[in-house]
């Protein structure tokens, strides 16, 4: 009896490393992929959105960051450019353009407000910086734009 329990806690604890092996392998497969495609955006000439919010902490999906090629709309409804399921943005949240080389945001009216650098913004267009804090909803990015 003792050589079966035996046996079968053998097989479940090499099953059980074996778990942990993939699982670790599994993250730093998707570290080296999460680098690759910042490194992707880097070579662009488009400005982009980086998460500062630690994506384990959100219990919603979001991305690492998100590039500002053109007019581009946030919100949680499926027909703006980049679809978050944060409970506090709108369903059209902000709008982001550029003019002239300029790039800007723009609330779209929402309940909860965007705010640049911990200012609350209008539904007028305010011009952005290369490195202002933007936040909506409970996500916090920084606005990057390389100006060579």
């Amino acid at each position: 009896m003792y050589e079966i329990i035996s046996t079968i806690l053998k097989y479940v604890f090499t099953i059980v490393i074996y778990i942990f092996i993939y699982s670790i392998i599994r993250l730093i497969y998707l570290d080296i992929k999460s680098m690759n495609r910042r490194a992707g955006i880097s070579d662009r000439k488009y400005p982009y959105l980086k998460l500062l919010n630690r994506r384990d902490e959100l219990n919603f999906r979001v991305d690492e960051s998100y590039v500002l090629n053109g007019r581009k709309t946030i919100g949680r409804l499926g027909k703006n450019d980049f679809v978050i399921n944060d409970p506090f943005l709108s369903g059209n949240h902000a709008e982001f353009f550029s003019e002239d080389g300029i790039y800007y945001m723009r609330d779209l009216g929402s309940k909860n407000g965007s705010y640049i650098n911990n200012v609350r913004i209008g539904i007028d267009a305010v011009p952005l910086d290369n490195g202002d804090k933007i936040q909506i909803g409970q996500l916090t990015f920084i606005f990057v734009q390389d100006k060579r």
